[in-house]
């Protein structure tokens, strides 16, 4: 059975806790929001016939959760409610937990609902019925389980994995092709951790349909023996391990480049390396819709 969840830094409230265990929560039938999301679609008018497709904007999603609380009496009913109200107060985080354990999640924040009318909403003893709307500002579910593969380290700690192929080509050089498994239906962006000592890092993107050359990313600073680089493709974010920031050394016109859905190859390369040297590429899977 699909279970949703409500979580925030202090609670969590299952939607699910009527058929569970009897009272509680319930999200019902009629729920929206979990589908294709709304899109800004931007068109070339021209003097001819009809109009040139120029491209999209992701709008955000709005989330309508029908919810049915039952409590053994007044005073329970009274105090899960005041629970929701809390939850619902600020920006919280809502997960749909399909039958097989994946855990996919939106960020939102109430914007609506909630309201009752006496007599049909609720008779003010022990039951309880609303529809509240959730707004995500992204549109994707993003998967909790992170993907991570991992170039380099010292072999006896177990840190390479068996996915991924090592290409030596010098003592002080570090190359290898990382296999990417993306299985999500939309692009996710990795987050690179470069681990020290080493200098001039570079994640060379698989090649897409219609590209002759490939995307990349490259980092021309210097890592000491201990030191971590983290480059976030999806916010731009590059730092060290104590957040000092280090997108000076980037190279010109970075690409900070997504994982396309499906399998592919990348290319990760170190210089200067020793054998504690290490390439980290972890990324979470995000679907459209989760049904």
């Amino acid at each position: 059975m699909i279970k949703l969840e409500l979580r925030n830094a202090l609670a969590v409230i299952n939607l699910n806790e009527q058929y569970e265990v009897g009272t509680g929560i319930q999200a019902v039938a009629g729920a929206t929001g979990f589908g294709l999301p709304q899109r800004s679609l931007q068109w070339l008018e021209g003097a001819g016939d009809g109009s040139i497709y120029q491209g999209r904007r992701i709008l955000s999603r709005d989330i309508n959760l029908p919810l049915d609380v039952v409590g053994r009496d007044r005073v329970h009913l009274k105090k899960i409610l005041s629970r929701l109200a809390l939850m619902l107060a600020g920006p919280c985080t809502l997960t749909h937990i399909d039958e097989d354990g994946s855990r996919w999640s939106a960020d939102v924040v109430l914007v609506g609902g909630g309201d009752f009318a006496y007599g049909e909403g609720s008779t003010g003893e022990r039951d309880w019925q609303t529809t509240i709307t959730l707004r995500a500002p992204s549109s994707y579910f993003t998967s909790e389980d992170v993907t991570s593969k991992s170039i380099g380290g010292d072999t006896t700690t177990g840190s390479f994995l068996s996915s991924m192929v090592s290409l030596p080509v010098a003592s002080s050089q570090a190359i290898g092709s990382i296999d990417l498994e993306n299985v999500g239906d939309a692009d996710a962006y990795p987050v690179w951790e470069i681990h020290g000592p080493g200098h001039d890092f570079e994640a060379i993107a698989p090649l897409r349909d219609g590209q002759k050359t490939p995307e990349s990313i490259r980092w021309e600073g210097t890592l000491a023996d201990g030191e971590v680089l983290i480059i976030d493709t999806r916010t731009g974010l590059v730092v060290d391990q104590a957040g000092a920031n280090r997108y000076a050394d980037l190279a010109p016109a970075p690409r900070f480049w997504s994982i396309a859905p499906g399998r592919s190859v990348a290319t990760a390369s170190l210089i200067g390396v020793s054998p504690t040297s290490k390439i980290v590429c972890s990324w979470r899977p995000r679907k459209w819709m989760v049904i």
